[in-house]
């Protein structure tokens, strides 16, 4: 699919949505809602029904829902981009081919049998019912795909309130979901939205009663309002993740991989490599490999003029300026005055620059020299600030890649790769953009959307 039909299809699109239908799709979108109420009491009949739909069916749609999201790759990459102003189109086609193949089925429902003396007992995982979704500008109609994915797989419906800033790209992919799921003969409005979220129908989603179980991916604050709703609830929380490079690393795969872990997306995920601790012995190697591979060194008065913009200083706390979020490296360079396209800006800094300790989710890596291993561990788990989310080394040596990952005690950690292997991409193990560090249930699947139900038949057909 051609980049200029591209354009042109998603500003029909964007128009379409902002009229009613979408997709060049007669009527409105499947699944989205003016009102909250609306979008609840849809979602609540349409569980109703898919409560009689066998496993072998869920899969059918599943299925469908895989094919369409791999056909509609392109559009929801561009639409995403161009909506939020964030990230790389090329990089977000790969991360809905990621979802689509590597989200995990009703094959995660593995059910459990338990014979003796005393009979048979059957353990199997159970819907919760309807659960209510917060979704993230970042990863926004990804998010949506591979949680519908899991919540359908797992006998669920789902009702989502997607981040006002990607609401059209998010009900894209509810509107697309919903196609699916009927061409494979399920239920209309298994998954449901609502066209302009806010605060308010957040609110009122997560306090319906017929919303079971909350999921949401963002923030400490909204992390910690569902763990105060008194449901079950999924939190996917904020990360800092370090990556260290030792002198016993293949140097020139570690830059290489580096640039492309925290570049992806122009490091939105949060997953991606924020800071990097290199030994000082290896560090002008590892920057000169990185400068080959795409990446652009700036000087540290350079790097100070774009911390200016790129971050907020209040009372001497730095934030990020939202502003700048998932923006090209080129438009950092541009605004300092260099003419450079690079896929990331490198730069040396402290331990305590606010580079290394500030979440940006923006292509600039900070680079700190250490000493040893000691010294390196010690500042990346400082850096991480306990979000256990994700952590990265680039090192053969056993005994130090032990000791990091028992000492930082992430979610994921990664060895000798970009982070993005942490998710599947190049590495073993299925996908997900709802890594629930937090709430514990790290790398979320159908499975984490289920609850246990126990069937036990005493004294009877336990035939040894």
């Amino acid at each position: 699919m051609d980049e200029q039909y591209i354009s042109q299809l998603v500003e029909k699109v964007i128009k379409a949505i902002d009229s009613g239908s979408v997709g060049g799709s007669v009527g409105a979108q499947k699944g989205v809602f003016d009102s909250m109420t609306d979008a609840l009491e849809a979602v609540q009949n349409a569980y109703k029904q898919y409560r009689k739909y066998t496993v072998a069916q869920r899969e059918e749609m599943i299925s469908n829902i895989r094919k369409l999201t791999l056909k509609e790759a392109d559009i929801m990459a561009k639409l995403g981009v161009e909506e939020t102003g964030m990230g790389r189109v090329e990089d977000k086609i790969i991360k809905h081919q990621l979802v689509a193949n590597k989200t995990p089925g009703t094959e995660d429902l593995e059910p459990k049998a338990i014979t003796g003396d005393d009979g048979l007992t059957l353990i199997e995982m159970a819907p919760y019912g309807v659960i209510g979704s917060i979704t993230p500008s970042t990863n926004p109609s990804e998010t949506v795909i591979c949680n519908s994915i899991g919540m359908i797989a797992g006998g669920n419906a789902v009702v989502f309130n997607p981040h006002p800033n990607a609401c059209k790209v998010a009900n894209y992919a509810v509107d697309l979901v919903n196609r699916a799921i009927l061409e494979a003969g399920g239920p209309e409005n298994l998954v449901v939205s609502v066209k302009q979220p806010t605060m308010e129908t957040s609110k009122q989603m997560m306090e319906c009663p017929a919303v079971k179980m909350l999921v949401a991916t963002g923030g400490p604050g909204v992390v910690r309002t569902l763990l105060s709703s008194g449901k079950k609830a999924i939190g996917a929380g904020a990360g800092n993740p370090p990556v260290i490079v030792d002198d016993t690393a293949n140097i020139a795969k570690a830059a290489k991989d580096i640039v492309a872990g925290a570049s992806f997306d122009n490091n939105l995920p949060c997953i991606a490599e924020k800071e990097c601790f290199a030994f000082n012995s290896i560090a002008d190697e590892l920057i000169a490999q990185m400068t080959k591979n795409g990446a652009y060194l700036v000087s540290k008065e350079q790097r100070d003029r774009i911390m200016d913009f790129c971050l907020i200083n209040k009372d001497g706390k730095y934030g990020i300026n939202k502003k700048w979020v998932g923006k090209d490296a080129r438009l950092f360079l541009k605004e300092i005055g260099i003419d450079a396209d690079p896929r990331l800006i490198i730069c040396e800094a402290d331990e305590m620059h606010p580079f290394v300790q500030v979440e940006m989710m923006m292509p600039v890596l900070p680079i700190v020299r250490v000493n040893n291993i000691d010294e390196a561990i010690e500042m990346a788990v400082k850096a991480e600030h306990g979000c256990r989310h994700s952590a990265h080394i680039h090192s053969v040596n056993v005994e130090r890649l032990t000791r990091f990952a028992r000492e930082v005690e992430t979610t994921i950690f990664v060895k000798n790769a970009p982070s993005y292997a942490g998710i599947g991409a190049g590495g073993e193990g299925h996908t997900t953009f709802t890594i629930a560090g937090p709430t514990g249930e790290g790398i979320t699947s159908a499975k984490s959307f289920t609850r246990q139900r126990r069937c036990v038949l005493a004294e009877g057909f336990h035939i040894v």
